[in-house]
């Protein structure tokens, strides 16, 4: 049985939710989303309260349940307050760069990779070494501080590359020196 999918979410003030049938939309002071949810979830929406409840007992009617309910918080923080990941790079010559609608990486290639900024997703660098993306969807920001982030992985013996603000990066002892 789901704890996550039993919970009841409270809509706080200056967010609006509307239902129909399957099809939240969320509405805050920070913008607007809107999501369709699977048919075996019943979603009810009374006063400032969300509850979720399963129609099925099956094995996917069980694990969509949590993930539904997760899914609808992720809307309403998103709406009212957003969300922020933060990416920093480690190594001589690695920096970001942002111009306009693209973000420029310098991660040790020949070439600078240049990544376009999704929609709804804002991207700041305070230093060119660090990256701020922010934005109301989670699911948006984390897949592109993820894409960015696969450009080059911090490897583990110097720890160069791109990870994510306070991650820790496990080292590993390099080769000894024959006797």
């Amino acid at each position: 049985m789901s704890r996550i999918g039993n919970r009841k979410l409270i809509i706080p003030a200056g967010v609006t939710v509307t239902q129909e049938g399957n099809t939240l939309t969320v509405k805050g002071p920070k913008g607007q989303l809107k999501e369709t949810f699977d048919k075996l979830i019943k979603i009810t929406v009374s006063g400032n309260e969300i509850t979720c409840e399963k129609l099925s007992d099956t094995k996917y009617g069980r694990s969509i349940h949590g993930t539904t309910n997760a899914l609808i918080n992720n809307m309403i923080i998103g709406v009212s307050e957003g969300f922020q990941k933060e990416l920093e790079t480690v190594g001589v010559g690695y920096r970001f760069a942002t111009s306009g609608n693209k973000v420029t990486v310098n991660a040790g290639y020949s070439n600078p990779v240049i990544v376009d900024i999704p929609e709804g997703i804002n991207v700041t660098s305070p230093s060119n070494t660090e990256l701020v993306i922010e934005g109301i969807d989670k699911q948006k920001i984390t897949e592109f501080a993820a894409n960015i982030r696969k450009i080059r992985k911090p490897e583990p013996y110097k720890g160069k590359g791109i990870r994510y603000k306070g991650e820790f990066v496990r080292r590993k002892e390099g080769k000894k020196a024959a006797k």
